[in-house]
C-alpha cells in the first residue's frame, strides 16, 4: 500500500483529478507506475521532478505509450509521468514557417492543423495517431521518408528541457539560422528522456508537398544484384525521390499482395515534377519487373497502413505470441543484404519476419513474431549478421522479461563513459526513466 503522505505530497503539487492510483501495474512491457501522474503546465512538471529527485523517487516518463516496449528493466517506477494532458500549440509563426508546440502533443493532430496552412513537420513516426512530437523526438523516431526528410536532428530548432532536479533549461531558439556553437538539441534527442523532460519543441516547417505519388516496384525473381543496380542508377541521377525503401517479400504480400522483394520509391513535388520522376523511373525500370504506381490519395493511404505495422506499445499484446521490433543501421546499399537475411531467417526458423529498409539511408525495421526463445534467438542471429558490417542493432519494442535476457542496444560503445559522465552530472540520483538507455543508463 502507498504511503499517505506519498500521496498527499503529490496531491499539494497537482490536482487529485490529476493523481491516479495505478491498482494494476503488471504490465507485460514494464515502464509502469505505482502512481500516475497528469501535468497540465511546465511549472507543474518541474514541481514533480523536484519532489521525485529530493525524494528518492524513479520516474518514468510516458507521452502516447507507443514506446513503451522500448528500452528499460524495470517493471514499475514510483511515478509515472504521463504528458497525455500537456500538449497544444504554443507557437506558430507561418511566414518564418516555425513552430512550437507542447511534448505531449500527438503527432498526426499536429500535422492535421498544419495542413490547414499548407505546412507540414518533415518526419513520419510510426503510430502517428497516438506518438507524441515529445516521445518521437527522444527516441529520435523516423520512418521510410528520412531519406528526404532527415531525422528529427534536421527539424528540431530548439527546446525546452525540464531537468530531472527541476531546472528548466532552453537549447536553441525559435528562428531557424540560430546555432552558435555547441547544438546542445543534440544531446537531447534521441536520449530517450534520460536527461530531462522535454516540455516545449521548436521545429523547422516545410510547404505542404503539392502532389505525390508512390512507386512499387516489384523484383519477381528475387536477385539482390538487380535490385542493387537499379538503386545505384537511380541513386546516381538527378531524381529526388522522399523515399527508396526495400520491403521483404512477405511485407509487400501483406501490404500490396504482391510476395516479392518491392522497393517503394515515393515522390513529393508539383504534380509535373513527380510525372516526369515516374517516366524516369519507367526508363530505368529493369527486365522481369513489375510496375505500380499509385496516385496522391492512394500514396498517402498507403503510408497511413505503412505506419500501422509495427508493434504497438499501448497494448499489452498476446501471451502465446511474441512481438519484437528490430533497428538495424548499415551502410546504405548493406540494407539489401539485413532485407535479405531477415528474409532466409523466417524460413530457417519458425517466426514471422516482415522487414524494410532505406537503400538511401541504411537504417532497416524488422518485426518478428513467435515464441520467446525463438524471438530471442532471432535477435541474436540478427546481430551475428550485422556486426560483420559494420552495422548495429537495437531493439525498439520486446516484453519486459526477454528485454531483461537481451542486450536491448548491444554492446556498450568505446565512447561510453561520455555518455555515463552526462547522465551522471544531470542526473545524479538516476531519477529519469532509470535504465532506458544504452548500457542501462
Amino acid at each position: 500500500m502507498l504511503a499517505t503522505e506519498f500521496l498527499s505530497e503529490l496531491k499539494a503539487i497537482l490536482r487529485d483529478s490529476h493523481v491516479q492510483v495505478e491498482e494494476d501495474v503488471g504490465h507485460p512491457l514494464g515502464n509502469s507506475g505505482r502512481v500516475t501522474v497528469y501535468p497540465q503546465s511546465e511549472e507543474e512538471i518541474s514541481n514533480v521532478l523536484m519532489y521525485a529527485d529530493n525524494h528518492g523517487k524513479k520516474v518514468t516518463i510516458v507521452g502516447g505509450g507507443t514506446k513503451r516496449g522500448f528500452g528499460g528493466g524495470t517493471e514499475v517506477a514510483d511515478l509515472l509521468l504521463s504528458l497525455a494532458e500537456y500538449k497544444g500549440v504554443v507557437e506558430h509563426n507561418v511566414g518564418d514557417m516555425t513552430l512550437t508546440v507542447k511534448a505531449g502533443t500527438p503527432f498526426q493532430s499536429l500535422q492535421e492543423y498544419l495542413a490547414e496552412y499548407n505546412q507540414t513537420i518533415a518526419l513520419d513516426p510510426i503510430w502517428p495517431e497516438y506518438a507524441t512530437i515529445g516521445g518521437a523526438i527522444a527516441a529520435n523516431d523516423s520512418g521510410p521518408k528520412r531519406f528526404r526528410y532527415g531525422s528529427a536532428r534536421d527539424s528540431v530548432i530548439g527546446m525546452r528541457i525540464v531537468y530531472p532536479n527541476g531546472t528548466v533549461i532552453r537549447s536553441g531558439g525559435k528562428v531557424v539560422k540560430n546555432v552558435a556553437g555547441y547544438d546542445m538539441n543534440k544531446l537531447f534527442i534521441g536520449s530517450m528522456g534520460t536527461l530531462g523532460v522535454i516540455s516545449e519543441v521548436t521545429l523547422k516547417l516545410r510547404p505542404l508537398p503539392k502532389y505525390e505519388s508512390l512507386i512499387l516496384l516489384s523484383f519477381q525473381e528475387g536477385k539482390m544484384e538487380e535490385i542493387r543496380a537499379f538503386a545505384v542508377e537511380l541513386l546516381d541521377s538527378l531524381m529526388e525521390p522522399t523515399s527508396l525503401e526495400l520491403l521483404s517479400p512477405s511485407l509487400s504480400e501483406r501490404l500490396t499482395g504482391n510476395h516479392a522483394y518491392t522497393v517503394a520509391i515515393s515522390f513529393e513535388d508539383v504534380e509535373s515534377a513527380v510525372h516526369y520522376q515516374e517516366n524516369f523511373v519507367k526508363r530505368i525500370q529493369p527486365a522481369k519487373t513489375n510496375i505500380t504506381i499509385l496516385p496522391l490519395k492512394e500514396a498517402r493511404a498507403f503510408w497511413r497502413q505503412f505506419y500501422t505495422i509495427a508493434p504497438n506499445g499501448r497494448e499489452s499484446g498476446s501471451s502465446n505470441e511474441i512481438e519484437a521490433a528490430l533497428k538495424i543501421g548499415v551502410v546504405n546499399l548493406d540494407a539489401l543484404q539485413v532485407i535479405k537475411a531477415s528474409h532466409i531467417l523466417q524460413d530457417a526458423m519458425n517466426i514471422a519476419v516482415e522487414a524494410h529498409g532505406g537503400l538511401g539511408h541504411g537504417l532497416c525495421q524488422i518485426y518478428i513474431k513467435g515464441t520467446g526463445e525463438e524471438v530471442v534467438a532471432a535477435i541474436e542471429r540478427l546481430r551475428q549478421f550485422v556486426i560483420p558490417l559494420g552495422g548495429y542493432v537495437i531493439v525498439k519494442h520486446l516484453p519486459l522479461a526477454l528485454r531483461q535476457k537481451v542486450e536491448v542496444w548491444g554492446e556498450k560503445p568505446s565512447y561510453f563513459f561520455l555518455l555515463e559522465g552526462i547522465k551522471t552530472k544531470i542526473d545524479p540520483h538516476s531519477t529519469l526513466n532509470h535504465g532506458r538507455f544504452v548500457g542501462g543508463i
